[in-house]
Order: structure tokens, then sequence, then C-alpha cells
């Protein structure tokens, strides 16, 4: 058996060749715009010492010991060489420690990891994305002839994974530019180039897939997605159009193997020159803030707030500190219009808010009760400091509540908000309303995720103070043949949110 093996291989290599001559031989009679169009290698001659490699080093704490994966130099995940290094040094190199050998002891160990960019400025400014710098200790950047030059971080954005470098050129380097994104047709042809696999520079090319994609990476998500070919080690790259202009910067992909498979995304130029200009002028970015928390208008939503069709962003609510406050923006208003761009849903009102310089002026368009009004608003500033959230720490025993009395409606028990119920589900003294004591598995409301502890503050956009205002609102709704209602709910520390639940 084990001599057929070769044999069995050498005629799938002979078949192998079969189907690529036959496939070549088809697509010698194919028109020559099937395989592309005719200017890919003018532009990528014109453009290609522009793009550059970016090697970083970083420098972590290891355990020792001979067997200890970590001892090992770091490649860039799918580089060819990985294999080899894991079996040289993990099977050849491993084994017990010998005597006196500190495995538990920590030391320091570099790693090295690659990615790519594009110089935008001839006095030597780059573009790539925040992970492949991020935490670095050194970064180079390696040109295309080979040349490497240490860079400095300008700043980096990682809500959008950008971040701008500066070098010191040895010698002059040609620039490239920002083309418009927003003109990007589905169907063009797009270029991808970068360092894949840590090959160094390559040269992929195919077409617009769509845009303005959110896969749910940031707050700002509007990737192009592409299918030309981009791996591991592209990240930071351009995306050209046919001008020779940068597009998007590919920052990442979908793939179950690691590899390309056509699912490609890059964040848009529109977003990155923007981006890359309040990096370079203040090493930060400042971006616009309104002061409201906003969800989607559902159909059901849609529905109880009379607006047709479905469109916008809910406000749930308001910043107290906020500039939506003293514009008379309230909970319940729906934004449709912000400085006279149409808003869809809330990821355009939170990318338009946020690309809108602060201390700007600007009108925006709700609609409350049904129809529209127009609100002037000052912008303010966003801050992008995180917050850290603690967890609630719960007693070892929780205290003994008298069995509040519960009124049913909606496949919810309700009650009145007593002291015993505040210290229970941990209520804040500011939240007011009906809260919610059980809820039916099997109804709208569990669906919907509310539960236990949640407050009912407002039905159909009017204050209820007990179970039997909730009832009687949701009696009135159905003799006026409404589907839904909508729910203004708190949670115990205050934070608001809307839920229209089905009334049949």
């Amino acid at each position: 058996m084990t001599g057929a093996r070769p044999a069995l291989t050498s005629r799938l290599r002979l078949m192998g060749i079969a189907i690529s001559l036959s496939a070549a031989s088809i697509l010698a009679t194919a028109p020559v715009s099937a395989r592309g169009p005719d200017g890919i290698a003018d532009i990528a001659e014109k453009v290609i010492d522009s793009v550059v490699n970016i090697s970083t080093s970083q420098n972590v704490e290891a355990k020792g010991g001979g067997n200890n994966r970590e001892a090992m130099p770091q490649l860039p995940p799918g580089s060819p060489f990985e294999e080899f290094f894991d079996d040289f040094f993990k099977n050849r190199r491993g084994g017990a420690p010998k005597d006196g050998d500190k495995s538990g002891e920590m030391q320091r160990r570099k790693t090295n990891s690659l990615g790519s960019g594009f110089i935008v400025d001839a006095a030597g400014v780059v573009v790539t994305n925040n992970h492949v710098i991020a935490d670095a200790d050194e970064i180079n950047i390696i040109m295309n002839d080979g040349t490497k030059i240490k860079a400095e971080l300008v700043g980096v954005d990682k809500k959008t994974d950008i971040a701008v470098l500066k070098f010191k050129p040895v010698k002059p380097v040609n620039a490239v530019k920002f083309g418009d994104s927003d003109k990007l047709r589905l169907g063009e042809w797009v270029i991808a180039i970068g360092n894949p696999f840590s090959l160094g520079g390559s040269v992929t090319a195919g077409i617009v897939s769509a845009r303005n994609r959110d896969i749910s990476q940031g707050p700002y998500d509007s990737y192009i997605q592409t299918d030309a070919s981009i791996n591991r080690g592209n990240s930071g790259g351009p995306l050209f159009n046919l001008e020779g202009e940068v597009v998007g910067v590919n920052t990442l992909i979908i793939s179950p193997t690691g590899g390309s498979i056509g699912l490609g995304f890059a964040v848009p130029s529109k977003t990155v020159a923007g981006v890359v200009d309040q990096l370079r002028q203040f090493g930060e970015l400042r971006r616009g803030w309104l002061g409201v928390r906003i969800q989607q208008v559902t159909e059901e939503i849609a529905e109880s707030l009379n607006i047709k069709p479905a469109r916008g962003a809910l406000v749930a609510g308001i910043d107290d500190k906020g500039p939506a406050r003293p514009a008379g923006i309230e909970p319940g208003d729906v934004v449709v219009k912000f400085d006279g761009k149409d808003v869809k849903d809330p990821k355009d009102l939170s990318r338009v808010v946020a690309d809108t310089a602060v201390g700007k002026e600007v009108d925006v368009v709700i609609i409350r009760k049904g129809k529209e009004e127009s609100r002037k608003v000052t912008l303010g500033r966003l801050e992008d400091t995180d917050k850290v959230q603690q967890a609630a720490v719960k007693s070892k025993e929780d205290p003994v509540v008298e069995k509040p009395v519960t009124q049913k409606a909606l496949g919810l028990d309700l009650a009145a908000l007593s002291k015993d119920l505040r210290s229970k589900y941990k209520i804040k003294d500011s939240v007011k309303g009906v809260i919610i004591t059980g809820v039916d598995g099997s109804s709208d409301a569990a669906e919907k995720r509310l539960s236990a502890g949640d407050v009912i503050v407002e039905v159909a956009q009017e204050a209820v103070g007990n179970a039997a205002d909730i009832k009687k609102r949701v009696d009135q709704l159905k003799k006026d043949g409404k589907k839904s209602v909508l729910l203004l709910v708190s949670n115990g520390e205050g934070e608001l949110r809307f839920v229209a639940l089905s009334v049949q």
C-alpha cells in the first residue's frame, strides 16, 4: 500500500495539469474583459513604491523552559515558515527541563509581526491599521526596495482601527492620494496591495462586492466589501480604484480557514481621510457629540409612533449635560435628518454626528407624535474615555421580601415600586414607574427580553404610576384597533429603552 501512494499522487498531478490546460484553453477563447480591465499593471507599477511593509516588535514576558511554546519566535499567523518553526522548537527542542532550569521564571522575549501601510505625504507620513502597531515597542517601515527605516507613532483611532506613523525618508518617496469612496459602484474593479503572509509587496484585483457593510466591529462600521484577495499581513494596506487613488484601507477578512475566501473588508477613504487629518493635526480624534442614546425603529415601534415607513433613530435617553437637552430633543423623538443628511437608522446618525465638527450648529429634524419638527443643536465633543463598569456584588443571602400585590398585563406580572422591591432589584430612587416582577416565557415580552426588575416608565408616551394604569391603557389601545403598544422601560440604573409589544 505504501508503494501505491506516489503513483496515485503522480496521476492526480497529471490530472491537475490536464484540468489547468483545459481551463487555459477556455480562457484563451474568452473576451479579454473577462480577465479584468486593461491598465492594472500600469496602476500597480505607478503606486507600488508608495506601499510599505510595517514591522513591529514587542518585548513580552514569557516563562522559561525548554518545552514552553512562548519561548519560540512568534511568526505571523499563517506564515509559510510557521510549521517549520513549530516542528523545530516545539518537537526537537522539547522535553523535560534540565537540572537548574528555572522554568517558572518570567523572562523578557521579543515578538515580531508584519503588516502593511501606505505613504500619504512625501514628508514621510504613513497610514496603517491600529491593530498592526498596537502595543509595539518598536515600529519600522520597510520600503518596496527593502530599505528599513524606524518610524514614530503620530496617533491612533481605535474605533475605526486607523493609525498614522511618521518616518524620515532617506531618499525622495512617492505619496498616494485619497479618492472618493462614496463614488464607488457595485462591481467596480479595485486593486489591493500589501504584505500577505509576510511574503512582501503583492498585488491582487477584484471588484467592489458591497458598500456600507456593518459587521459589528465598531460604532462607525461602513466597510467596503471586496473579493480582491486579502490575507493576513494585508492589514493596513491600500485598496485602489482604477485611477490609482486610495478608496479604502484593507482591515479584516471573514474566513473559516484564515485565508481569503473572497470576503475582505476595507475602511472607506471618506472615513480614513477625516481621521488622518485629525490625527495629524491634534494627535487624537475630536468627534461631534449629540448627547442621546438611540435605538432602532422597528416596524412595531414605527406603527406605535405613526411613522411610515419605519426609519430614523429613536431617542431612548438624553444626557443631562449633552447638547440635545437644551435644544428641546426628548426621549421618544425620532431623528430622521441631521445637518441636511437623511438618517435611515441609528448607525447613520452615529456616523454623521461623529463626522461633524465640534461646536457646529446644525439643524436636526425629528418626528414627535407623528409630526416633523426641527431643532437647532450646537454639537459638543465626544469623550472617548473608556468607562469601566463594575458589576454589582450580590450579597450571600437575598433579603426577605414580602410578596407584592401584582396584576397581569401583556404577559407581565406588574407591581407598584416599593422600598423592598427597589432593594431586591437594586433600583435607584430616581427611577419611577411600575416594576415587572415576572414574565410569561411564551409571551412577546419574553422575546423582547423584558425581565423581572425592569421598570415600565411610560405606556404610549404617557407616564404610569401603577399596574392599573397600564392595564387600562392597553385595553383602550385594543379597542382603538392598535396592533402594538410602545413602552418606555428603565433598568435599575435609570437607562431607558423603548419596547413595542403586541396587544393582540
